[in-house]
């Protein structure tokens, strides 16, 4: 193996370690139920994942007042979960399955930016919007950790570039792949023809091309 090689392996391995403890951080203790009245990190945690979602306006203050549990309602009458302001497992299931935490939006703005930083506006949000199609599908793993370090799903992963720095561009399609931005029309997958060699990704039904990615379910 060359110097350069061993480097960007090395690299790859740390940012890996890096990212799976963030992961194991976030998610390692069940969620508790939070309701009016609740002061608890995981509330500012839910005030993120609203305020990405344009749901939420108020201060990341982990404290739920009702301005938290009307956006709370918001949320769970928009996607599909009892509109009681109480957020159980159901809704945080949901919330998990819509939204990223602070933590999971780095990944998500480092992965569009590694993949798709020379495509348009509407090719970065598309990356994003596979990669959420893809923690909503039940093909695939349902965190973004799953998906993004899932074996070869990723090229910029393989071969380091996924340690590059985003810019604001990147963190901007992150967030509107999040808020339901999805130029790809429901797909799974995106390849570049000119220089995709898995012969499988071509029997994949195609949906639109977004620069120079080919999407498809």
């Amino acid at each position: 193996m060359t110097t350069k090689k061993w480097a960007v392996t090395s690299i790859l391995v740390v940012l890996l370690v890096i990212q799976s403890f963030a992961w194991k951080t976030d998610h390692a203790e069940a969620a508790p139920v939070l309701k009016l009245g609740s002061e608890d990190p995981k509330v500012s945690d839910l005030q993120y994942r609203l305020q990405v979602l344009g749901l939420y306006d108020g201060a990341l203050d982990g404290k739920y007042g009702p301005g938290t549990e009307a956006s709370v309602k918001e949320f769970q009458r928009e996607y599909g979960a009892a509109a009681d302001g109480t957020v159980g497992p159901a809704t945080w299931r949901q919330l998990r399955k819509y939204t990223l935490s602070k933590n999971d939006m780095e990944i998500m703005a480092k992965i569009i930016y590694a993949e798709a930083r020379g495509e348009s506006y509407k090719g970065q949000v598309a990356v994003g919007a596979v990669i959420m199609n893809r923690i909503q599908s039940d093909e695939f793993p349902d965190t973004i950790q799953g998906v993004v370090f899932q074996k070869n799903a990723f090229t910029a992963v393989s071969d380091g570039q996924y340690g590059m720095k985003p810019n604001r561009t990147a963190y901007r399609a992150a967030i509107d792949a999040v808020r339901g931005w999805d130029p790809t029309h429901n797909s799974l997958y995106y390849y570049n023809p000119k220089t995709a060699t898995n012969k499988w990704i071509w029997t994949r039904a195609r949906t639109v091309n977004i620069g120079r990615h080919v999407f498809a379910i």
